[in-house]
């Protein structure tokens, strides 16, 4: 049913929007996803499942409402690694600069600590260290060391299985340090940790409680946090650890997480990892996506409804860069007005907020996002309560 729909919206809708096209793509495939109120006997009710289950197995993609297989609307093709081909314009960005991004810089050199905007070359740097009038600075702080027990394929981290031991000093020094930086939001984030009982989570919550202990708890704490291989006293440790966001990141789809991530990640132990720091006292919880690895539009609306129903409040969704020539190929350059389509169907579904463009990263000016959108409403409800 949904091939033939496809074939007949191609054909007929050549040069339409393809923003309309999707949204009419996420409607229809919605509403026709459950069985027919009409199908009382049992036979039909099983013919009716087995047709759902076709209709899963084949699901279109936003390709069959274009016209053509690389419609530039939905994305460019992604040039190979030895091909001398300019990236999209969208995909540009300004050398940083300003004076919270020199003066977060260099107390960066004093502290001698280390961030994951500048190891992973982040292009959003000036945006996020810049702060000013309107916007909070925030910056990602790197703890457990740089080598990882994993290897995904799409990052470029060292790994080992047997990295150097735990600084016992990192998290008090730390904590010290970012309380002098001045900052109004900090990211923690980590390697994995598989060589340790405990996957890191004990050092990970004492260096997020020195942190509100050192700033009187003004400072704003997210955690982007492993899976800790799913261990639940690890997950229930970091979301009661007093944190104000726990993050963990899913990087893809269902079906390209063998992929995308290290054989030891999968699907149902983050989404169970997400579920679990909800209920065990987590404010807020929130994920990130990669787009350009090979994913389907109605993989990735798969994948929204099933972190609402996990409990997710925040989702951000970027398009996928390939670190080195060693690394897993980008498929393709997911144009902006994909990301705002896949924003706006995000939104519909509740979450509390959604960050979704070319350049977004899972940290994305996250100090911005939550004063102006969490904090900003819990006050403003207050006030109503007062009155």
């Amino acid at each position: 049913m949904l091939r033939e729909l496809a074939g007949s919206l191609r054909r007929g809708n050549a040069g339409r929007d393809p923003v309309a096209l999707f949204r009419q793509l996420s409607h229809q495939y919605a509403t026709s996803s459950a069985p027919s109120a009409q199908a009382s006997s049992g036979a039909e009710r099983t013919a009716s499942v087995d047709a759902l289950r076709q209709r899963l197995a084949d699901g279109p993609g936003l390709f069959d409402f274009t016209s053509g297989p690389q419609d530039a609307s939905y994305s460019v093709p992604a040039p190979s690694w030895k091909e001398k081909k300019r990236k999209p314009d969208w995909l540009k960005r300004e050398v940083p600069g300003g004076e919270n991004y020199t003066r977060i810089k260099a107390k960066l050199r004093e502290l001698k600590l280390h961030t994951v905007c500048e190891e992973a070359r982040c292009p959003n740097i000036g945006e996020c260290w810049g702060g000013g009038d309107d916007q909070t600075a925030t910056a990602t702080i790197m703890l457990m060391g740089d080598t990882c027990t994993r290897g995904c394929r799409f990052c470029a981290v060292k790994t080992s299985r047997a990295p150097p031991p735990l600084d016992p000093n990192e998290p008090a020094n730390t904590a010290r340090a970012v309380a002098d930086w001045g900052i109004d939001y900090v990211v923690l984030t980590s390697v994995d940790r598989d060589d340790l009982p405990d996957g890191g989570a004990a050092h990970i919550a004492e260096t997020i409680q020195g942190l509100k202990r050192e700033t009187g708890g003004r400072l704003l704490v997210e955690a982007l946090v492993p899976d800790f291989a799913g261990n639940q006293d690890s997950i229930k440790l970091v979301a009661a650890s007093g944190l104000d966001v726990y993050a963990h990141n899913i990087e893809t789809v269902e079906n390209l997480q063998s992929v995308v991530r290290d054989r030891r990640a999968n699907w149902k132990q983050s989404m169970a990892a997400l579920k679990l720091a909800k209920e065990s006292g987590a404010r807020v919880t929130k994920t990130s996506i990669m787009l350009g690895c090979g994913e389907q539009p109605h993989e990735v609306l798969h994948a929204f409804r099933t972190l609402r129903e996990n409990g997710v409040d925040v989702v951000t969704l970027g398009q996928y860069m390939r670190p080195t020539k060693r690394h897993m190929a980008v498929e393709e350059y997911v144009t902006p007005e994909m990301f705002s389509a896949y924003q706006a169907e995000a939104e519909k579904l509740g979450f509390l907020y959604v960050a979704s463009g070319p350049m977004v990263r899972s940290s994305y000016k996250a100090g911005e996002f939550f004063l102006k959108n969490i904090l900003k409403g819990g006050q403003e409800e207050k006030a109503a309560v007062a009155q």
